[in-house]
């Protein structure tokens, strides 16, 4: 039973690991696609006194996807009762021409900035709006809990490599008195630890299978995936090869890493 229990203390400590990491992951995922998102909702607005063909903007700066002119269709139709169609023919020569950009990706704050001084450097454009105070709100409020959550994962990391270290530490108590027979008989280190080794593998393996386990159920009932279709997000939080792959190398690695610095601490105390 105490086994037992310990084996299940370092399990649910890997557990942990794997889970703050792999949130990081979903979230860094999340908030790509979320760019993604803005990118094909985000335009610039730019009004020129002469027209502009978009291979004309697209040489402007290599951001620029693509562009489409704005119809002024309907404030000249709103006139129409208002004014002659002479003076209307008039007003609809001498109105400026207004064009929507399309950037191939979202944007920083300083890359907007740069692009709004590039196009109006061009002596046919009169004004761009990039409506940088909205997009630097939302771009601003992105960045920090992507920041949040990377501080999070890593404190829950580092706390939890310091309870599975004592948790080895432990064992080695446990199975103190086998290693010190086997150091007698003149055994190497590496194979008076080999138990201690072993178990750290087997758990490392049983907490990838949880953390498996927990990001199927998560995406079978599909709560969290539904939210974030809701905002016009589509994302994979939990790839069950590369993700599975990468928790299984890191969950090892600790384990037998930490493990390596018990074994090498016991020997330097001998």
């Amino acid at each position: 039973m105490k086994s037992l229990k310990n084996h299940l203390s370092l399990i649910i400590a890997l557990f942990t690991v794997l889970a703050s990491v792999q949130i990081y992951v979903a979230v860094d995922r999340t908030i790509a696609a979320y760019e993604s998102h803005l990118k094909n909702d985000y335009s610039v607005i730019v009004v020129t006194s002469e027209l502009i063909n978009p291979g004309e903007f697209k040489a402007m700066n290599s951001m620029i996807d693509r562009s489409e002119p704005i119809s002024t269709a309907q404030v000249l139709e709103r006139l129409k009762g208002e004014m002659s169609q002479k003076n209307l023919d008039l007003l609809k020569l001498t109105l400026p021409k207004f064009y929507r950009l399309y950037l191939n990706r979202f944007p920083t704050p300083r890359e907007i900035s740069q692009l709004q001084k590039k196009l109006e450097s061009n002596s046919a454009i009169e004004r761009v709006e990039g409506f940088s105070q909205t997009h630097d709100t939302v771009y601003k409020l992105m960045l920090l809990f992507k920041d949040v959550v990377q501080i999070f994962s890593i404190a829950i990391a580092a706390v939890t490599s310091l309870l599975i270290l004592k948790e080895m530490r432990l064992w080695q108590f446990q199975h103190a008195e086998r290693m010190n027979i086997m150091a007698l008989f003149g055994a190497p280190v590496w194979l008076r630890s080999a138990v201690l080794f072993r178990l750290a593998i087997v758990d490392a393996i049983i907490a990838t299978l949880i953390l498996c386990l927990a990001f199927f159920l998560i995406d079978y009932y599909g709560y969290l995936t539904m939210q974030l279709k809701e905002i016009g997000i589509s994302v994979q939080l939990f790839n069950f090869v590369d993700d599975a792959v990468r928790s299984l190398i890191i969950a090892l690695g600790v384990s037998v890493a930490l493990t390596f610095t018990i074994v090498l601490f016991h020997r330097e105390e001998e």
